[in-house]
C-alpha cells in the first residue's frame, strides 16, 4: 500500500538506526552549552580554592543536558520563511537524513521563499519537498549539510510517562535553546485541519514558546521522541509523536505528500450520559454519530437516529458503538485515532467489533483516503 511500499524502507530504516513557531536574527553560536558559575573566580583561601575547584569541573563535564545539547545542536536549525505578500514565519527544525530536514506545516505553509541557518553557519535556502497539514509535518531539503551535522534518529516507541526529555529550538529568536523536562502523557490528540485530529501526540511540561515549533524533543540520549508542534498553556506542551513521523516522513520525501487512513464518520467517546441515552451497560468504546455520505462507512455503520433527554441533556442515540478495530480494543476516540494512524492504510479491510441496538456483531470495513483539507 501507498503509506508503506517498499522503496521506503531504506530511509525508514536510516530515520531509526542513525547516528545520534520563531527563530530570529541572532549571532550563530550565542547559547552558552556551559553550566559553570563564575563564583570560583572570586573565592578567597582554602574554601575558594575547592570552590575554584568545582566550578572548574563544572565547566568542563556539565551536566547530562550539557551532553545532549553536544549531541544534538549541531542537527537543530533555525527556520525562516518569506511569503510574496511581506508576511513570513519562523521556526525550528532538524536533520533526519543526509540533506532533508523535518519542521512544521504550519511554519512554511504560505511561503514562497524557505532558508534555514545550522549553529554555526549563515542562512542558507531551501526547498520544501513535501508537507502534510494533517500531522503537521513538513520536509525540507538542504543541498549543503555541515559535516558536524548527522541525521537525529526517531524511537521506535513511545516513551514511558515520566521519561526526562529535552526541547531544542530558538523560542524569540534565542537560537540553540534548551528546556528540560517530563513526559507528562502520550497518545494524546491534537487539533487538526477540517475537524480531524492528529494522533498519539506526546505531552511534555518542557518549556515550549513560539518559535520552537519544528525542533526536536528528545530524551537523554539525543534521540527523537517527536516534533515539537505547540504549547498549550502553563507547563503543558505537545509534539508530533516519533512514530507517526516514521510513517509520514519517507512518504513526504518520496511522493510530496501523505495519504491518511479514512472511515467517513463523525465520532464521540462513549461518556456516562451517552451511555444511559442508549442503554448501554458500561460507558466505554466509540460512538458513530453520523456516517458522511459516500463515504467508507456509508452503508456499513450505521449513526445516531434520534436523540433522548438524559438528565436535562439532549444526547444523541441509536449508532453504532465501537469497540474494537482489527481485534484491538478502542475504549476512546483517541485509541481509535491512534490505531488508524499507526496501523492501518487507505485500501486497508478492517473488522470493526460493536454494539448496534444491544447485539454484538462484526462487520468489514475498507479504509478511503482522508480528503484534502
Amino acid at each position: 500500500m501507498t503509506n508503506d511500499r517498499v522503496s521506503r524502507r531504506a530511509f525508514l530504516g536510516t530515520l531509526g538506526v542513525a547516528v545520534a513557531g520563531s527563530a530570529g536574527c541572532q549571532t550563530p553560536g550565542q547559547t552558552d552549552d556551559s553550566s559553570g558559575s563564575e563564583a570560583g573566580g572570586i573565592a578567597t583561601d582554602a574554601g575558594g580554592s575547592i570552590a575554584q575547584q568545582s566550578a572548574n569541573a563544572t565547566q568542563q563535564s556539565g551536566s547530562v543536558y550539557t551532553d545532549v545539547y553536544r549531541t544534538v545542536a549541531d542537527s537543530v536549525v533555525s527556520v525562516r520563511v518569506y511569503a510574496r505578500n511581506g508576511r513570513g514565519s519562523e521556526g525550528s527544525g532538524f536533520l533526519v537524513d543526509g540533506e532533508y530536514l523535518v519542521t512544521n506545516e504550519h511554519v512554511v505553509s504560505g511561503g514562497d521563499q524557505f532558508y534555514v541557518r545550522f549553529a554555526d553557519t549563515d542562512w542558507r535556502e531551501v526547498s520544501v519537498v513535501g508537507t502534510d497539514v494533517y500531522s503537521d509535518l513538513a520536509v525540507l531539503r538542504a543541498r549543503n549539510v555541515p559535516e558536524s551535522s548527522t541525521p537525529l534518529p526517531f524511537t521506535r516507541r513511545d516513551p514511558p510517562v515520566g521519561t526526562r526529555v529535552v526541547a531544542i529550538g530558538n523560542p524569540f529568536g534565542l537560537s540553540g535553546s534548551v528546556s528540560e523536562g517530563i513526559v507528562s502523557g502520550v497518545d494524546r490528540t491534537l487539533r487538526s485541519a477540517n475537524n480531524f485530529s492528529i494522533a498519539d501526540a506526546i505531552q511534555t511540561d518542557a518549556a515550549v514558546n513560539p518559535g520552537n515549533s519544528g525542533g526536536p524533543l528528545v530524551n537523554l540520549d539525543g534521540d527523537v521522541l517527536g516534533v515539537i508542534n505547540s504549547g498549550g498553556g502553563d507547563n503543558v506542551a505537545f509534539a508530533i509523536s516519533a512514530q507517526l513521523c516514521r510513517r509520514v516522513v519517507p512518504s513526504l520525501v518520496e511522493d510530496g505528500t501523505y495519504r491518511h487512513s479514512y472511515m467517513g464518520v463523525t465520532l464521540q467517546s462513549v461518556t456516562p450520559l451517552l451511555a444511559r441515552a442508549n442503554d448501554l451497560q458500561r460507558a466505554s468504546g466509540v460512538y458513530i454519530d453520523r456516517t458522511l455520505p459516500g463515504g467508507p462507512a456509508a452503508g456499513v455503520l450505521e449513526g445516531s437516529d434520534r436523540t433522548r433527554t438524559v438528565s436535562g441533556t439532549s444526547v444523541p442515540a441509536g449508532g453504532d458503538v465501537i469497540r474494537r478495530l482489527d481485534g484491538m480494543s478502542t475504549p476512546t476516540r483517541q485509541a481509535l485515532a491512534t490505531f488508524l494512524a499507526l496501523k492501518t492504510s487507505p485500501g486497508d479491510t478492517i473488522s470493526v467489533t460493536l454494539t448496534r441496538g444491544g447485539e454484538q456483531r462484526t462487520v468489514d470495513l475498507e479504509l478511503g483516503t482522508r480528503p484534502r483539507p
